[in-house]
């Protein structure tokens, strides 16, 4: 037992090493430019692909082939994240944060696509380090070699970025940068130029933790965003922008997850609880307590406000004629579009309309309501199960089955958003992130209930809805009337009350609103109405499986909100359209549909900052459409 436990922990610490050399890099880039890089475990993942191509051409069986390889393949990372900040990011530190994430959403697509060209979709497997092939005795137990100089490289680069950051004029200028960018600006500081150099070292270091991993896992293609969530989650643990807290953090994960595999499944009172399984959420359940005990993270500080960070909202002015007739003439032209079409334009068209209720719900925690989530994909997915399960197991017609949706999505954002509205910023949006990863583990792994990985079959409409085109238009109508309803919700005095507490919760306190009592309600709305989104997207496919839950659905949403425009109600509108048109109509021509989807959203980022409708919205507005102040918001 002591072997076990013993060797277990030394896992941990080899595990803790690399995951620290992400999550570093992640939270210096994070400390001076407030992006939430998501292009990072990319990084990772071509640290990997360029380690074993490296390692390959110096020779794997020397010693200088293999640790050559893998310093180059970390250089050759730094370089590829200068080139990142010098062509896309530093033409968008102006446009609001949301949409830099947009736009390193995109690049993930981009660098995926390119390895998939490069080095194709089978995982390549790395050597063992030359002269470290061996394994030692602990407590009986063998232990590899290697896996005992990874342990001591985490500790080595820890006290190397101590002497940086805290011994030389640079690490200096990145401190103050950290805690004051713009003051640092207005002494006289090249930004551009520190910029650069703390995008090569957290690229650099994202390199470095990816190639050595290469004796220890192949490369694949989705390294990506597995790591980044991983990282994401060291770093709010241990606190943005703190490099001491990034490794305390990876530490505590590292030896959890170990433990749980150590202890197996354990039998109690006759029941048997598999901790095993327990390792595909054991990080998210951390960061859940750690935010809710302490908001900032173990060892962060609560982030002061940057002097010109803000932009101000525009106000939303009352919905008037025009809009409302905008808005009838787009319902009657969905209406006739199936009378030319064919059945695979009417799925497409359900979609459309599914997603975008989804995208809507969505807009409507981060725009009138200030709340940015990671995890809004737990109320769609739950609205799924929830229909589903009515559906199978309860064996209610599906019409009944169908009001389990908005009900199962409600009550998981008013269990979830109680704790959610307490925390503002990234750190809300990764709490969300991480009750979302636990709602997908739990339906992910509870097979007799929920199917587990294989999800659920059999969900079919009533007998006057197993028409294609008879479907398209109950969704619609439900879909037009939640769109519709929130956005009257938005000019009801609850929104007002809403984006009071969004624009400054302490003069809304002040006179009398209670925010996080608002938000709370808002959020539970919002997960509801995302719920009933669920519950259609389950009876137009006919199955469900967790991916419904899983991150990439709540990404998707993020795409739609921000493509479309955050500061418009008809840009997540907009943005499902688009989003869910392109990435069919590219997905079916062509095997790098990710790159052309990615590229196709870095252009629209780049020349429209406000989003597609935003966009429409401004170019209306100057030639005299509609007049400034009546402009639709």
């Amino acid at each position: 037992m002591l072997s076990n436990i013993a060797i277990q922990f030394m896992n941990g610490l080899a595990g803790a090493s690399s995951l620290f050399l992400v999550a570093a890099g992640l939270s210096i880039i994070f400390g001076v430019s407030r992006i939430v890089n998501f292009a990072h475990g990319s990084l990772y993942m071509l640290g990997v692909y360029l380690a074993y191509t490296l390692v390959e051409f110096f020779g794997r069986s020397s010693i200088f082939g293999f640790w050559g390889g893998v310093l180059m393949a970390a250089l050759c990372v730094g370089l590829i994240g200068v080139v990142i900040e010098v062509v896309v990011l530093r033409r968008i530190y102006r446009a609001p944060e949301l949409f830099q994430l947009l736009a390193t959403f995109a690049l993930v697509l981009v660098i995926k696509d390119a390895a998939l060209y490069i080095w194709g979709a089978e995982d390549l497997v790395g050597p063992r380090a030359a002269g470290l092939r061996g394994a030692v005795e602990i407590f009986g137990k063998r232990f590899p070699q290697y896996d005992l100089v990874l342990i001591a490289i985490g500790p080595a680069v820890l006290g190397l970025l101590w002497l940086l950051m805290n011994r030389t004029r640079w690490g200096t200028l990145v401190r103050a940068a950290t805690q004051d960018r713009e003051m640092v600006g207005a002494l006289g500081v090249n930004q551009s130029g520190l910029f650069t150099g703390v995008f090569f070292l957290g690229a650099f270091l994202a390199g470095l933790g990816g190639a050595v991993q290469l004796p220890r896992e192949p490369a694949q293609l989705m390294l990506d965003i597995t790591v980044i969530s991983d990282a994401f989650v060291v770093v709010v643990v241990g606190g943005m922008g703190s490099i001491g807290g990034a490794f305390l953090a990876a530490l505590l994960i590292a030896q959890a997850k170990a433990f749980c595999i150590g202890l197996g499944d354990v039998s109690v009172f006759g029941m048997v609880f598999s901790f095993s399984k327990f390792t595909l959420v054991v990080e998210f359940v951390i960061m859940a307590v750690v935010l809710v005990v302490r908001p900032w993270g173990l060892l962060g500080k609560q982030q002061g406000a940057q002097r010109g960070a803000f932009t101000v909202e525009p106000p939303l002015y009352p919905l008037n004629q025009a809009f409302w007739l905008t808005v009838l003439g787009l319902v009657v032209l969905l209406g006739l579009m199936p009378l030319g079409g064919d059945d695979y334009l009417l799925v497409l068209l359900i979609d459309i309309a599914v997603f975008a209720l989804f995208a809507v719900t969505l807009h409507f925690l981060m725009g009138p309501s200030g709340m940015v989530s990671f995890g809004h994909a737990a109320y769609f997915g739950l609205g799924c199960y929830g229909a589903a399960l009515a559906f199978l197991k309860l064996k209610l017609p599906m019409e009944l089955a169908l009001l389990a949706s908005p009900l199962a999505g409600g009550l998981g954002a008013l269990l979830f958003g109680w704790f959610c509205v307490r925390l503002s910023g990234v750190y809300l949006a990764m709490l969300t992130l991480a009750f979302a990863q636990i709602a997908w583990s739990v339906i992910y792994q509870w097979d007799a209930f929920t199917g587990g990985s294989n999800g659920l079959i059999g969900l079919w409409p009533s007998e006057w809805l197993k028409n294609r085109t008879a479907f398209y238009y109950f969704a619609l109508v439900l879909c037009v009337a939640g769109v519709l309803f929130l956005w009257r919700v938005v000019h009801a005095p609850f929104g007002y009350a809403l984006r009071a507490g969004r624009d400054s919760a302490l003069r809304a306190d002040a006179i009398g609103i209670d925010v996080r009592r608002f938000q709370w309600f808002g959020f539970t709305l919002a997960g509801a109405f995302a719920g009933l989104a669920g519950g259609l997207f389950a009876f137009s496919k006919g199955s469900i499986s967790p991916e419904s839950l899983a991150v990439s659905r709540s990404v998707d949403g993020l795409v739609m909100v921000l493509l479309g425009g955050v500061q418009t109600l008809t840009g997540p509108v907009a943005g499902a359209a688009v989003f869910t048109w392109l990435q069919d109509s590219i997905a079916r021509n062509t095997e790098y549909w990710r790159a052309i989807l990615g590229l196709t959203i870095l252009v629209i980022v780049l020349a429209f900052p406000q989003g597609i409708a935003g966009f429409l919205k401004q170019v209306a507005t100057r030639v005299g459409v509609m007049r400034s102040r009546e402009a639709v918001s």
